[in-house]
């Protein structure tokens, strides 16, 4: 049970460890394509009809029509990877096994939808993954194994990426032998909770330090960007680094695009305009001049 590229690791690690994946569940297709009017199918959905597994994708799994049909497939145990419906009681009690869980965070560290991102934001210096034994709270089932990774600069695309391999072996590791790796239950303190993205959140505020400047353009990239705005247009920053020079918040400092922030500053190292390819900043002043001065 799983939806983005985050999952597709795990489908795959089920399959060359020679379980029998009897179906797998994805989120329904959704517009998309080049004119935003073909239905798009999702990662995981693309990966289970290339390995030939049946595909379903319910709008939910509350009516007891679908949570019959989940219970017909007899599994033993269900797999869920950042499937993205909630699953009632009776879908997390049907497999003999319950349901696993693979969650990008030191649990009970950031339970919820943005884990990612919400540890690059707050400055945490390491993160990782857990397999968790999924109960009806929101991410508060017990861990069955774990793994840890440091940030150390990485962008969100790229930690998503070391977790879901890491999330996809430590699964396969579970399922070999269940009971060498019991449930324990997730400590009571340091709880926090990972809120789902918004979109104004995208927005670079230059009056905050510069460090936080540069963890918000990482957690923000590749989507949704991070972003300033200029005579209108949205310009994307998808790669920053901190910068020594002062000055108002939000002012282009020199001809590098140098920005100073509330304190310190940063320089843009990766661009993107609306409607055109990743570029270097020199590639960005060439045909969009930001003078010295200007106010972002």
């Amino acid at each position: 049970m799983g939806t983005p590229a985050f999952a597709v690791p795990t489908l795959e690690a089920l399959v060359a460890d020679g379980h029998e994946v009897v179906v797998a569940y994805s989120q329904p297709p959704r517009p998309g394509g080049r004119r935003g009017r073909e239905l798009v199918r999702a990662p995981v959905h693309i990966r289970a009809d290339e390995l030939g597994i049946p595909v379903v994708t319910p709008m939910t799994l509350r009516n007891a029509a679908a949570q019959a049909a989940f219970s017909a497939h007899q599994a033993d145990v269900a797999v869920v990877a950042a499937y993205g419906l909630i699953l009632p009681r009776a879908v997390l009690e049907a497999p003999r096994l319950g349901c696993l869980n693979v969650h990008g965070s030191l649990l009970p560290r950031w339970r919820g939808a943005a884990p990612v991102q919400r540890a690059i934001l707050a400055g945490d210096a390491e993160t990782g993954v857990g397999i968790m034994q999924m109960e009806a709270g929101l991410d508060t089932g017990p861990v069955r194994r774990e793994a840890r990774t440091p940030i150390d600069g990485k962008n969100a695309g790229q930690l998503t990426d070391e977790l879901a391999l890491m999330g996809a072996r430590l699964m396969v590791e579970v399922l070999r032998d269940p009971d060498a790796c019991p449930p324990v239950a997730q400590p009571v303190e340091g709880v926090t909770y990972a809120e789902k993205i918004r979109k104004d959140e995208a927005r670079i505020d230059f009056g905050a330090d510069a460090a936080q400047v540069v963890r918000q353009v990482a957690a923000f990239c590749p989507v949704p960007g991070a972003f300033f705005e200029r005579q209108g247009e949205r310009v994307k920053v998808l790669e920053a680094e901190l910068a020594e020079a002062h000055g108002p918040p939000g002012e282009v400092f020199d001809d590098t695009l140098t920005i100073t922030c509330g304190k310190g500053a940063i320089r843009p190292v990766r661009v993107q305009r609306a409607g055109r390819g990743v570029m270097s900043v020199a590639e960005l002043l060439r045909g969009f001049p930001i003078p010295v001065g200007t106010q972002l």
